[in-house]
């Protein structure tokens, strides 16, 4: 980064920019919220804050993991259904979902394809990269074989979440982010379906996004 700034400097004609070091606060709430906090008493901070953002929270493991999501897709109205090029999905056992013949598996290769697949879907599906017990928010850490559309166009939002991922808030997901590699070009933060309150601090819920969203807890990954 420094050799960057300094060739960009050069070029300008000025001096190299001076960096300043991050200051070693005296006090630092940020870090306590939920501090000590076991992953299930996450899990259970999580739950509460999802009856407050109108998002249904169900809890699975890996052995029943398909059994749930074919119930919530059920629930949710059945396909078309859209979901990332993740390996994750084999992992979990999830092999023979992806086969459906509703389900649209993001192919980087087919280009604009994609997106209208996501613009008919009924749900979209992901997994949580990471997960803000505090605020009942998902991060999504999307790259190529993951489009921002598979959380944003369909109708029902369905969020995958591994119980490890679950921190107390967006403190540490920032310590994580920054930690990364490669950091994506694009991060999602999704609270929840989509939802407005600017006209008289009335809330709307559905009304630039999903209008439905559901959260699959797998408590033993």
């Amino acid at each position: 980064m420094e050799a960057f700034l300094q060739r960009l400097a050069s070029r300008l004609g000025r001096d190299m920019p001076t960096f300043v070091e991050r200051p070693q606060w005296k006090h630092a709430p940020q870090q306590t919220v939920f501090q000590g906090y076991s992953q299930d008493e996450l899990l259970a901070e999580l739950k509460k804050q999802c009856t407050r953002i109108h998002t249904t929270l169900v809890e699975t493991n890996t052995a029943e993991l398909q059994q749930t999501i074919e119930q919530v897709i059920d629930a949710h109205g059945g396909g078309p259904i859209v979901v990332a090029n993740d390996e994750r999905y084999e992992q979990v056992g999830l092999s023979s979902f992806l086969k459906r013949e509703d389900v649209h598996v993001w192919d980087v290769s087919l280009g604009r394809a994609n997106i209208e697949a996501a613009e008919k879907a009924n749900i979209g599906m992901t997994f949580s990269d990471i997960t803000l017990a505090e605020s009942g928010t998902v991060v999504l850490l999307n790259h190529h074989n993951q489009g921002r559309t598979i959380s944003f166009l369909p109708k029902t939002y369905v969020a995958i979440i591994p119980k490890s991922t679950i921190v107390p808030r967006m403190t540490q997901a920032a310590r994580i982010i920054r930690e990364q590699k490669h950091v994506p070009s694009c991060i999602n933060f999704i609270t929840g379906p989509s939802n407005s309150a600017d006209i008289e601090m009335n809330l709307v819920v559905g009304v630039h996004g999903p209008m439905k969203a559901t959260y699959i807890v797998i408590t033993d990954c």
